[in-house]
């Protein structure tokens, strides 16, 4: 499931996420990117963050664009089902264009935080996604300002993955400053 030929059409999408329900989280350990992170044996760790502009809204309307999954649309990935709650159990298919295909990882969210002054999920992958590992995405409010980060730890799980090995790398790093940036733009244009 992880690389298909052209583009893929949002029903087909709807269709992986919904296959990909009793689908098996595929990494180790679990809980990981909700402690101090470190490096966790073959997983590379990569924790990236912006600062976000200062106003009084901020946070509400990081939250509001994330919430809206804003920071995977805004980096051009597409998200199956199209409005995913964020809550734990959730599976998604986060479906990234590259030239001649489009690489399909299936996910499911193992946590999600909504408080006063942190927000936010980490979702992991499941079976069929190119890489082992999960991914938060957390907005946080505090005295020096309002910050978006992303904190991960992967490692290649399909043959092609470990092949592609530092273009797969280059990818994953492009797509995580897309990210952080599609988010951060979404905040200052409002």
């Amino acid at each position: 499931m992880p690389l298909i030929p052209g583009r893929v059409s949002d029903e087909r999408l709807a269709e992986f996420a919904a296959d990909a329900r009793h689908a098996q989280l595929s990494y180790e350990p679990i809980g990981a990117t909700r402690t101090q992170p470190s490096a966790r044996g073959r997983y590379r760790l990569d924790h990236h963050h912006i600062d976000l502009p200062a106003s009084p809204d901020t946070f509400d309307r990081a939250c509001m664009t994330l919430r809206q999954w804003g920071a995977h649309t805004g980096a051009g990935a597409r998200v199956a089902p199209r409005h995913a709650s964020l809550e734990v159990g959730q599976t998604v298919v986060v479906a990234l264009a590259l030239p001649g295909i489009t690489a399909v990882a299936p996910c499911r969210i193992v946590w999600a935080d909504d408080e006063a002054d942190r927000f936010g999920f980490a979702y992991g992958t499941l079976d069929g996604h190119p890489e082992r590992g999960k991914e938060s995405f957390l907005i946080t409010r505090g005295e020096a300002g309002v910050r978006f980060e992303i904190v991960a730890y992967s490692r290649p799980a399909a043959a092609l993955a470990r092949l592609a090995g530092p273009i797969a790398r280059r990818i994953q790093t492009s797509v995580t400053h897309r990210y952080l940036h599609a988010l951060g733009d979404a905040v200052a244009s409002r």
